[in-house]
């Protein structure tokens, strides 16, 4: 039978038969391609983890370093120790964080705590690692997906996050978490940064980002310095 490859039928029909072969092979392709691309993301996250705490991901691994990772709920109880699951809210911090489940990564030599916020043209987020007195910031990671690039991108170089390390979150029994000061830090002040120059919005988010974040998990926070002061003075007794 031959075909009039020059009518309207024929065009229509072929048309239709490329999209549904290109849609299927679209379709083919990324479910093949879906656990590399899940992997490349998990892997992602634990590199970032690590650089968070100030260690190279290049020498140094992640189960090398995190003991543990867990979900809280807002008392600070954990209520989940399966590692699927807490990545698994990572992909949806902030409806996690609405839904009272916080993921929290337990170093060797403290904690990583996830973080999320708006910056000046959308979301901010990363990871704050801290010390086993959960107040000494040992370092911290951070990125963006619209910030203007040469003034509130520059939260994401390693010159702005070279600042945050010694830093440290609480001031009495409060949280302040780190401030990103307009006009230059306070070298005595221990909860300042330098702001972003030129990007005061960005650097407004960041501030806001730590303090929600890390007052997310202030019960956890409060209950393990509380367990070490005793224990402290335990010790002190002992002697």
């Amino acid at each position: 039978m031959k075909f009039n490859t020059n009518s309207n039928t024929y065009i229509i029909i072929y048309s239709v038969v490329m999209v549904v072969i290109v849609a299927v092979l679209l379709a083919v392709a990324a479910l093949g391609l879906a656990p590399r691309q899940q992997e490349n993301m998990l892997n992602e996250k634990k590199t970032q983890i690590v650089k968070a705490l100030g260690e190279d991901p290049a020498t140094v691994a992640y189960d090398s370093v995190i003991s543990k990772a867990v979900i809280l709920d807002a008392s600070g109880a954990v209520v989940s120790e399966d590692v699927k699951e807490v990545f698994a809210a990572l992909n949806d911090l902030k409806g996690s964080f609405a839904a009272g489940r916080f993921p929290l990564f337990v170093a060797n030599t403290g904690v990583v705590v996830p973080l999320y916020g708006a910056g000046l043209w959308g979301p901010i987020w990363g990871y704050i690692a801290l010390g086993t007195d959960m107040n000494t910031v040992k370092g911290i990671v951070l990125d963006h997906s619209g910030e203007t690039p040469g003034l509130g991108a520059e939260i994401t170089t390693p010159k702005h996050q070279a600042m945050y390390p010694g830093k440290t979150v609480y001031e009495g029994d409060a949280i302040v978490g780190v401030t990103l000061k307009k006009g230059g830090a306070d070298k005595n002040n221990p909860h300042e940064v330098d702001a972003i120059t030129g990007g005061t919005k960005t650097s407004d988010g960041v501030t806001a980002m730590i303090s929600d974040c890390l007052n997310y998990y202030k019960p956890y926070f409060d209950a393990a310095r509380a367990a070490a002061t005793v224990e402290a003075e335990s010790n002190t007794v002992n002697e």
